[in-house]
């Protein structure tokens, strides 16, 4: 019976794909007119710039299939982007050059080229993935020596309930706001053990991570995030605002953020849950089972512990030591050890991160941290060269499906950049900036949600938007100003956690063990709600400028979440702690 639906949810995919590139393939053609010189692709800044990613999250939430459904999406841009010409001759810059010939050729080429040798040969990129492999091996090698189990059995015998395990988790994700991925794994793989004691569902753990993960960061000054939102900021702007100052302003309007971790108390506190999270989290806490569907990847995956050696401190010292290392690697590659450094540490500091290069400082920090650990686990007499070298190829068998899918995902957010997607998005936007300005804040929460859902970045979100924002309204009242960065930062994280091809839902996923489309879909009510609240904030935002808008805000959702627990909740019983 499984095997039978396998095969038909093959012939289903293989018939969508057929139907998809059918659609394609006239569609490039008919933009596609005479041919020479420098290329511009088919349909390069129309709203068609965006139909690959939104057919793979189409194709990911009908299937269930990641893999295939982000690999149609690649084929898909590339075809779109080819034609109906060859577009596989690059001058000396670079630069692609059109030329009459098969379509398919061109867009194997832009595949390949452009996708996923371009975005593998990324710096960023690249420094993500080895931190994920290093990750993996120091996780690899705390569950070797048994400190995973010792830690698990101590939190087991002072965490005795669900509340408990779910207030335990936000409270770690609050010392690890430097950066999102970071977060998720590190708090997944230290928390997991204490939520499955507690049988919270692995799909209710992924939700929490991840929901946790992107509002902490996008709220805390000093971390990735700040950075990376400072460097948005164009660089002729002249307000009274630089762009890590502008992020700070910006935190009291996050209504998107704010309210998340408002929603995550809620639920836990009340405890109840609606929509497909309440099917996982009853059928954990009746009968024990995390996964409730049939598809379970992780579940012969667990950790085993080793005969008893392990200790507590085996488990938190190679994560203090990880947190240390990966904050004195952010600010090292932002300068804050160059000789000749001065002035004011504070300042000195927050420099540092604004400039900090995330990707390299975080692989500096997991390597600092597997020496570290590697040393100490020898002095303790729990760990030889040999068990390492086996470890380190367990660590990356661990993290390869979250590394295939993320190639995936940037190749196919690389066909959409080269569709001029950026383009389309900043003429859209500034039509209706320039009429309806005390509205702009909802039009770019709304914009941004939809930009961040269909690339799987907030980002790229960010980089379109942002200098967008800034130019429009940069001879405005600052408040209205701030007000839509904000709008911005908060529809880019709710837009991310939407989608099935976000980086960070399949981090998060990761962390937890959870299948990456059992999050989405039970995440996705949750994020809609938060959303939904916030879209209408926006609104009275932009009408008031004013920071009191959000404890109005913080009191109403709470209104809220009692009339859903009312109307649509299941409450967990309270039987389920143990």
């Amino acid at each position: 019976m499984v095997n039978g639906r396998k095969t038909n949810r093959t012939r289903r995919l293989s018939a969508i794909l057929v139907l998809l590139c059918a659609i394609a393939m006239p569609l490039a053609a008919a933009a596609r007119e005479g041919g020479g010189g420098r290329y511009e692709p088919p349909l390069h800044g129309t709203f068609w710039s965006l139909f690959p990613p939104l057919a793979a999250i189409v194709l990911a939430l009908i299937t269930k299939e990641v893999f295939s459904s982000l690999f149609c999406g690649v084929l898909i841009g590339g075809v779109m982007w080819a034609g109906g010409g060859n577009p596989a001759v690059y001058d000396d810059a670079g630069e692609a050059v059109w030329q009459s010939g098969n379509i398919f050729m061109g867009a194997l080429n832009h595949i390949i080229h452009d996708g996923f040798l371009a975005q593998l040969a990324d710096g960023w990129n690249m420094g993500i993935i080895v931190f994920l492999v290093v990750l993996g091996v120091i996780v690899s090698m705390m569950a070797h020596v048994g400190g995973s189990a010792a830690f698990g059995a101590w939190a087991g015998r002072r965490v005795k309930t669900r509340v408990g395990a779910t207030l335990s988790l936000m409270l770690f994700h609050l010392f690890l706001f430097i950066d999102d991925y970071f977060a998720c794994l590190t708090v997944g793989n230290v928390m997991r053990p204490v939520t499955d004691r507690a049988r919270i569902s692995r799909a209710k753990l992924a939700y929490c991570i991840d929901s946790m993960a992107a509002p902490v960061c996008v709220l805390a000054p000093i971390s990735t995030w700040a950075a990376a939102v400072a460097a948005c900021v164009p660089d002729g702007y002249e307000g009274d605002a630089d762009g890590l100052q502008m992020f700070i302003m910006a935190i009291p309007f996050n209504f998107y953020a704010i309210l998340t971790i408002v929603m995550i108390l809620s639920l836990t506190l009340l405890r109840f849950d609606y929509g497909p999270m309440a099917t996982h989290e009853l059928n954990a806490a009746t009968s024990g089972d995390l996964y409730t569907t049939h598809g379970r990847p992780y579940a012969n995956a667990e950790e085993k512990a080793a005969d008893g050696k392990g200790k507590v401190v085996d488990m938190v010292a190679p994560i203090l030591v990880l947190i240390a290392s990966c904050v004195t690697g952010m600010i090292y590659t932002g300068g804050f050890f160059d000789s000749g450094a001065a002035g004011d540490g504070y300042l000195d500091f927050r420099r540092a991160f604004s400039g900090a290069d995330a990707g390299v400082g975080l692989v500096m920090g997991c390597l600092a941290t597997v020496v570290a650990t590697a040393a100490y686990y020898a002095a303790r007499r729990l760990l030889s060269l040999r068990d390492l070298t086996k470890l380190v190829p367990d660590g990356l068998s661990a993290m390869s499906p979250p590394i295939l899918i993320l190639t995936f995902a940037w190749t196919l957010k690389a066909m959409t950049d080269s569709l001029g997607s950026s383009q389309f998005v900043s003429e859209a936007i500034r039509g209706p900036a320039q009429s309806f300005e005390s509205f702009l804040p909802a039009i770019v929460f709304i914009v941004a949600a939809l930009i961040s859902f269909s690339t799987g970045t907030s980002w790229g979100t960010y980089a379109i938007l942002i200098p967008i924002v800034v130019t429009v309204l940069g001879g405005s009242e600052q408040t209205l100003l701030i007000i839509g960065v904000a709008a911005c930062l908060a529809g880019g994280a709710c837009g991310d956690h939407c989608s099935p091809i976000s980086d960070t839902t399949i981090i998060a996923s990761a962390g937890a063990r959870c299948d990456p489309i059992n999050h989405v879909n039970t995440q996705m009510p949750y994020a809609a709600t938060v959303g939904a609240f916030s879209f209408v904030m926006y609104i009275v935002a932009g009408l008031a400028r004013s920071v009191a808008v959000l404890p109005m805000a913080v009191a109403l959702f709470v209104g809220v979440m009692f009339l859903i627990r009312k109307f649509f909740g299941k409450a967990i019983p309270v039987s389920a702690d143990r």
